[in-house]
């Protein structure tokens, strides 16, 4: 009785319309979110699962109420999907699983020594700070440790305690790190057999975090003087090894040189037309994060109220370009997927200097 009375409530009222839509438990509990273009024929699909083991009709078996609605363009449906999934962690739904995928960011842990790594997507960790997006896992993860290695920064497990050489009320310690090769042969400072002082770590990391936002070329110094010294004593195996490493840490240079610039041209107003039934929606896009919408305006005040909005988001310089928040990361994926699947929305976007200039997107 309770699904035929859902059945029924679908078809007497819903509309083919894009929107969203959400199944609740009896306890109250949100238990799924999605999204459609065409609410009614999504929602009538529930109820023509053919096996019982069918997710659609898992979900509808715990649903004890349905609701839904509608929004005016597929891409406020889509918006508000990942909004709520965000919100409410619906337990059968796993956002944006397909973009994680196909890209990968580079985190910056947290801690008393601070190091990168490779993750794809933020996960859970909505308060980390991310560089990315990237395609490439693997050749991103040898690139940091190429630059790890030249600067001395760990990659050990994130939960691997420190222990700096200024640190005070030490307790003994090795002279050397059981299983560690990397400190061992030089590659890593060791704050974790205190065998730096804070401060030196600290500003390696700096200096790797500046050289991946462009500011300088150091770590490359070593390589390079190494690759000629190679040279110059005849040993061209070892110089090729040099050659290779500053290429991998150029290249990755160069894609985070192109993540600072994709993250800025996914800056402007993205102006929706509403159907029929629904009123267009205004979007102001900063670094692929939509940070205010509102209806399409209509009079000269909503024109003006709309423009003041647009230069107070977009107008002011942000310090770290390449940086990305990580409640941030999720939407940014959203937004260049949907500009690098459908092109043609560019021409609806105007950025804050040139009304009539088309973006363009990572």
């Amino acid at each position: 009785m309770r699904i035929d009375n859902m059945l029924a409530l679908v078809k007497d009222t819903a509309r083919d319309v894009p929107g969203v839509y959400r199944m609740t438990s009896a306890d109250g509990e949100v238990i799924y979110v999605g999204k459609s273009k065409q609410l009614r024929t999504r929602l009538l699909s529930y109820f023509r699962a053919r096996f019982p083991r069918d997710k659609g009709a898992r979900i509808l078996r715990e649903a004890a109420t349905l609701e839904w609605e509608a929004l005016p363009n597929e891409f406020a449906a889509l918006l508000r999907e990942l909004r709520l999934i965000k919100q409410l962690r619906p337990r059968y739904n796993v956002s944006m699983k397909r973009d994680a995928r196909y890209h990968a960011f580079v985190r910056v842990s947290k801690g008393a020594a601070p190091r990168f790594h490779v993750v794809r997507g933020a996960g859970t960790d909505e308060t980390g700070l991310y560089y990315g997006p990237f395609r490439g896992a693997l050749q991103l993860e040898e690139a940091l440790r190429e630059l790890n290695d030249v600067l001395g920064l760990r990659d050990c497990r994130l939960d691997q305690p420190m222990y700096y050489a200024d640190q005070p009320d030490l307790l003994p310690l090795p002279t050397r790190t059981p299983g560690c090769i990397r400190h061992e042969i030089g590659k890593c400072l060791g704050p974790c057999i205190a065998a730096v002082r804070e401060e030196e770590y600290l500003a390696r990391f700096r200096a790797a975090r500046e050289f991946l936002e462009g500011a300088h070329e150091s770590p490359l110094l070593p390589l390079r003087a190494q690759m000629e010294a190679s040279s110059d004593a005849l040993d061209f195996e070892r110089a090729a090894v040099m050659r290779d490493k500053i290429r991998r840490l150029e290249a990755l240079r160069e894609q985070f040189g192109r993540i600072r610039f994709a993250l800025e041209s996914l800056s402007f107003v993205y102006t929706v037309p509403g159907s029929s039934e629904e009123e267009g929606r205004s979007y102001i896009v900063r670094r692929g994060r939509v940070r205010d919408e509102r209806p399409v305006p209509r009079t000269a005040a909503e024109r003006r109220a709309l423009d003041a909005a647009v230069h107070d988001i977009l107008a002011p310089v942000e310090r770290a370009p390449a940086v990305v928040p990580g409640h941030e990361v999720d939407e940014i994926l959203l937004v260049a997927a949907w500009f690098r699947k459908h092109p043609q929305e560019l021409e609806r976007t105007h950025s804050l200097d040139v009304p009539t200039k088309k973006s363009r997107t990572a």
